[in-house]
């Protein structure tokens, strides 16, 4: 062989070295991608811990807090994984919204929520499941509630890694009440406070679904059914707007002002009157402006909805972080208060740091968790248009909006699943009675089979057996967990 054969045989074989080690390199960073987003998230956790022991300066206590922050951020990180995908699935999945834009405005309007509105529900996740006086010291108080931190962020981190549409809020009772079981039997749950709670959990997905039902029904009734449908969306859309604007004040007014002023419940409803009509009056242009040049026809209602749904998808992310914040930090408050005061039977007083982790953990999660989740529940339960959408949205805003005003920490997976389902129930049951008023009038027309009717269903009634499979173990298994690790950290500690 030659030298010149040589060289060019040892070039091709370098050459191909050399891509062998491009595709290593390609390969290597694409199986890097995956640990960017929980490398964030560690970071985030440690960061939480060390804000915990700045504030708190050294001791016993203050590890023990800055450990209970670490647990407090991992779970904010997994409700926005998990629980934010139902807020903006439905906007996404009407196409309103493209993945980027409904992840800033959750981010924004979530951690809003949190800051302004989450105290309420924070004390009752804290103070109302556990009976504080049924435990033997503060220890075990604290003790009880890291256990139920750490035992219902790890549940929801393995419903999200699988794709599992689980509620948090279940996650988190079950594991307060799983570590009130271990560290002082049956009577250190409060069974009257659980009822309640189980029974929101019941109410509120049927609710839910009610009112978007019950909205959709409207707008069908007074805008898609007209012969003349822009010049109905222009008298009903703005105000539709304006029952959401109005809403959204009320509830604003009677949580946030009530740091800065004393708001009665009247004066707030007055309030959300006032501005819900200026928010009316404001749309009626806009609508006008937006119709001009449209088509007569279902399409063109698309266009003009567009502005509803992502006020609304914001409204349903500002009530979503006013909730589920408690489940987060309701039980570092606990521990923070307990630690501090040595007392734990007393109120709780939320401190601005712990909100702050509550709020920009659950941005957190969503940011790097989210879009998953996201597409599943705004495409995978039943077919959403931007009307639809804004029937889901505003009716599981709402409801939310009751149920942390009463301070229920219900699930907002159900909630808005059950407005999924309420929307999707109520298109099949109206294109049936469509179908039997057609037969009538056309009595010779073929009738639809059974088969054919089944394949015409509008909602895959498998997400309802997955829905009730989250009811039934979530709560049981984050108790279990719960115990476990209580047992185990007892164990460590004596």
């Amino acid at each position: 062989m030659s030298d010149k054969d040589f060289e060019a045989r040892h070039l091709e074989t370098l050459d191909r070295d050399l891509g062998r080690f491009s595709k290593l390199e390609l390969a290597a960073a694409y199986t890097g991608r995956p640990l960017v987003g929980p490398g964030i998230a560690l970071v985030f956790i440690v960061l939480a811990g060390l804000a915990a022991s700045l504030f708190l300066g050294q001791g016993n206590n203050a590890l023990v807090v800055t450990i209970a922050a670490g647990f407090g951020a991992y779970m904010a990180l997994n409700i926005g994984a998990n629980d934010v995908a139902n807020n903006m699935g439905p906007a996404v999945g009407a196409n309103a919204l493209t993945m980027g834009g409904a992840i800033a405005i959750a981010a924004i309007f979530e951690s809003a929520g949190a800051l302004i509105a989450g105290g309420d529900v924070v004390s009752t996740i804290s103070k109302g499941i556990i009976a504080p006086t049924s435990l033997a010291d503060s220890a075990i108080f604290i003790w009880a509630m890291m256990a139920a931190l750490l035992s219902s962020a790890l549940w929801v981190n393995l419903a999200t890694w699988i794709g599992a549409p689980v509620s948090t809020t279940h996650s988190v009772v079950g594991g307060v009440m799983g570590a009130g079981i271990a560290a002082a039997g049956f009577s250190a749950v409060s069974w009257g406070t659980m009822g309640a709670i189980a029974a929101s959990w019941v109410i509120s997905p049927a609710l839910g679904g009610l009112l978007a039902a019950g909205f959709l029904w409207f707008i069908k009734a007074r805008i898609i059914y007209r012969d003349d449908k822009l010049a109905a969306a222009r008298i009903w859309v703005p105000v539709l707007v304006g029952i959401m604007a109005g809403t959204f004040t009320a509830y604003l007014a009677l949580k946030g002002l009530k740091h800065l002023i004393s708001v009665s419940m009247g004066l707030a409803l007055l309030i959300g009157l006032v501005l819900g009509a200026v928010a009316w009056l404001g749309m009626i242009p806009v609508i006008r402006h937006q119709s001009q040049g449209l088509e007569n026809r279902n399409k063109s209602l698309k266009v003009l909805f567009g502005i509803p749904l992502v006020v609304s998808a914001a409204l349903l992310s500002f009530a979503h972080g006013a909730n589920d914040v408690a489940n987060a930090v309701g039980p570092l408050a606990a521990i923070v208060a307990a630690s501090q005061t040595g007392s734990f039977a007393e109120a709780v007083t939320i401190p601005f740091w712990v909100m702050l982790i509550g709020a920009f953990g659950i941005s957190f999660g969503l940011f790097l968790f989210g879009p998953k989740l996201i597409r599943m529940v705004g495409s995978q339960i039943t077919k959403l248009n931007p009307m639809r959408a804004y029937c889901v949205a505003l009716s599981a805003a709402i409801t939310v909006i009751i149920a942390s005003w009463l301070g229920l920490p219900v699930s907002s997976t159900h909630i808005a699943v059950g407005a999924v389902f309420g929307v999707g129930f109520f298109r099949e049951w109206d294109a049936e009675r469509r179908l039997r008023r057609a037969h009538i009038a056309i009595p010779d027309r073929p009738r639809i089979g059974s088969d054919e009717r089944r394949r015409r269903k509008l909602v895959r009634r498998s997400h309802v057996l997955t829905i009730v499979a989250a009811w039934i173990v979530t709560v049981p298994a984050a108790a279990i967990l719960s115990a476990v690790i209580f047992s185990g950290i007892r164990l460590l500690t004596m």
